[in-house]
């Protein structure tokens, strides 16, 4: 099959979804299939040989965050060309609401189209106020994916229409063994941390509210006095100064931010530290970082949102804790760190939770509902074409 998959954000600044289309497009290559993916990217930025970009992109505010995506004249006509010149039997636009890509290829396109909604939320303006004109995109659509329930129910409620639930998904191998960073000893095998204090670990947008390090960061207040050894382990894009002046003077030597780091030291980070700490406030409608720590099988705490309860199996395979307090965190905190026992029982769920998030299984899924939606001798083909 040739599948031509669009990409709403920037392939530049890393995110949950732009690594869900970059995993399975390699799971469909692995399979056999011929993969396109097309992003906003600059010309001269480094990509996969199955990636193409589609113009510069600019950063625009959406689901609580800020989005870069690209939406123009420029990247109108190179989707159209794209299109025109692959003769895909089936497109799969990411995020088709989003005012990107996705929605430019929905309007250029005719033909097999299946659409991945990822975001959650309880009230969008932009949505509300667009809502008109995404309809003649998204009605082209004829198959719908949600990676979760809670992407689901703002499909819905907002967008109309209903939804096959395929989650995202997860390369389990990748992240299960891997040395620790410099510096940082390692877990073991659900040992007594090292000084009785121990390290515990963030992965995300350090300058994003909604990913809450400022809730950890009071967490770390509360617990590093107590615990003259811990050490926090923060990685993501964002200004390291800004995270240090939340940080007292006497405690930002035990904080060390990493800044954004490679695919290979992410995975070493999750190796790295006794507990991973999700301490997200919500917007989040699956939680992919949850997915690769729990494949490294780090220890979880998390944020008690409707997405990472679901991931954790209501607390089986990691601790959840009240959204946004940092009180509760700490203890939680203190109380993994003084249990290696629940630490140990904690990551072998987690390590057998998220096989029903591997991509072995998740792209084959995503293959049927693309089987539901080809036309045999039909393709896609430029719109008025």
């Amino acid at each position: 099959m040739k599948i031509g998959i669009v990409c709403p954000y920037t392939w530049d600044v890393p995110g949950g979804v732009q690594q869900h289309i970059r995993d399975l497009a390699e799971a469909l290559l692995a399979l056999g299939h011929a993969v396109s993916v097309i992003t906003p990217a600059d010309d001269d930025s480094p990509l996969p040989a199955y990636v193409v970009p589609a113009g510069r992109a600019v950063p625009v505010p959406y689901n609580g965050s800020v989005a870069r995506l690209a939406f123009g004249f420029l990247s109108a006509a190179r989707v159209r060309r794209w299109i025109r010149d692959n003769d895909f039997d089936v497109l799969h636009v990411h995020e088709p609401a989003a005012p990107s890509l996705g929605l430019l290829a929905c309007w250029a396109a005719e033909g097999p189209i299946v659409g991945t909604f990822h975001a959650s939320y309880t009230r969008s303006r932009m949505v509300s106020a667009t809502a008109p004109i995404l309809q003649s995109a998204l009605e082209k659509i004829t198959g719908r994916i949600a990676v979760s329930e809670a992407a689901r129910t703002t499909l819905v409620e907002h967008l109309g229409g209903d939804a096959v639930l395929i989650p995202n998904g997860v390369t389990t191998e990748r992240y299960a063994m891997a040395e620790p960073l410099p510096g940082w000893a390692g877990r073991g095998d659900g040992a007594e941390p090292r000084d009785g204090a121990g390290a515990i670990g963030f992965l995300g947008r350090m300058d994003e509210p909604r990913k809450g390090l400022q809730v950890l960061l009071r967490a770390f207040e509360i617990l590093a006095p107590q615990r003259p050894g811990l050490r926090l382990l923060v990685a993501g894009p964002g200004d390291a100064d800004d995270v240090f002046d939340k940080v007292s003077p006497a405690l930002r030597d035990r904080v060390v931010v990493l800044g954004m780091i490679s695919e290979a030291d992410k995975v070493r980070a999750y190796h790295s530290v006794d507990v991973f700490v999700a301490p997200n406030l919500g917007g989040e409608s699956f939680g992919i970082v949850l997915a690769e720590a729990m494949s490294a099988g780090a220890p979880l705490l998390a944020s008690d949102i409707e997405a990472f309860r679901r991931v954790l199996l209501d607390g089986r395979a990691g601790v959840l804790f009240p959204v946004g307090d940092a009180a509760a965190l700490a203890e939680a905190t203190a109380e993994l760190l003084d249990d290696p026992a629940r630490r140990k029982h904690l990551s072998a769920e987690a390590r057998t939770a998220v096989r029903a998030y591997d991509w072995s299984t998740v792209a084959r899924d995503v293959l049927r509902v693309y089987e539901t939606v080809v036309v045999p001798g039909a393709g896609v083909v430029e719109s008025g074409a």
